[in-house]
């Protein structure tokens, strides 16, 4: 049976790179990744219900762009904490003791072989696409050696980043009116979201960058 190339594969992803934070699309568009602390909806009171929900309806009203809400469902790998306990069994000082550690572990273990523990990740993706000038459009017709090109180019990427920057801090702002608190990524961590999503049986929702 014949591999496919990995250039076969790799044209199907829309990235291009990942700089500072900051997803570059293939198509020009920029990517910016907030993770989000999660609420507990259901324990709230009446009061603290509404006042959750109207404060979301006021970020929703604040914001003038697209923004892409996802879940990250994991399945929770409990057999590094398991191994760890096992280890600390034989330091326990009574012999009740070692009794009841070993009676947990048990529980554990058989509770995850009949159930799947999740665990869940909350994030918003905030896109930007900078809108092309007439210089930038018209810069074929004039000659430009690399480097003119180079300086042009990285000037680009910093202006988008802080536009891009701006909306992070906009969709961060009006989710704490709602008790959430939101954190941009960084590079290693885009790329660990990035390689979780595009490997499918790690991610149940796999985050979408072209919307």
């Amino acid at each position: 049976m014949a591999t496919k190339p990995a250039g076969a594969t790799q044209q199907f992803v829309p990235v291009k790179e990942i700089r500072n934070g900051v997803i570059v699309l293939k198509d020009g568009g920029y990517r910016g990744v907030l993770i989000c602390s999660s609420i507990n909806f259901g324990l709230k009171s009446a009061d603290e219900q509404h006042a959750i929900t109207l404060g979301f309806q006021n970020f929703l009203n604040t914001i003038d762009f697209s923004i892409q809400i996802v879940v990250n469902s994991r399945k929770m790998d409990l057999r590094p904490y398991l191994a760890l306990l096992e280890e600390k069994a034989p330091e326990q000082k009574s012999e009740l003791m070692r009794i009841q550690l070993h009676e947990y572990i048990e529980f554990v273990r058989s509770f995850t072989d009949q159930a799947n523990i999740m665990t869940k990740s909350f994030y918003i993706v905030v896109p930007y696409t900078p809108r092309v000038s007439v210089m930038g459009a018209t810069s074929f017709l004039r000659h430009e050696n690399s480097s003119a090109k180079n300086a042009t180019a990285e000037t680009s990427f910093e202006e988008s980043r802080a536009q891009l920057e701006q909306r992070l801090s906009l969709v961060a702002g009006g989710l704490s009116g709602t008790g959430v608190r939101a954190v941009p990524l960084g590079t290693e961590e885009i790329i660990e979201l990035l390689y979780r999503s595009f490997n499918p049986g790690e991610l149940e929702n796999p985050i979408r960058l072209d919307t």
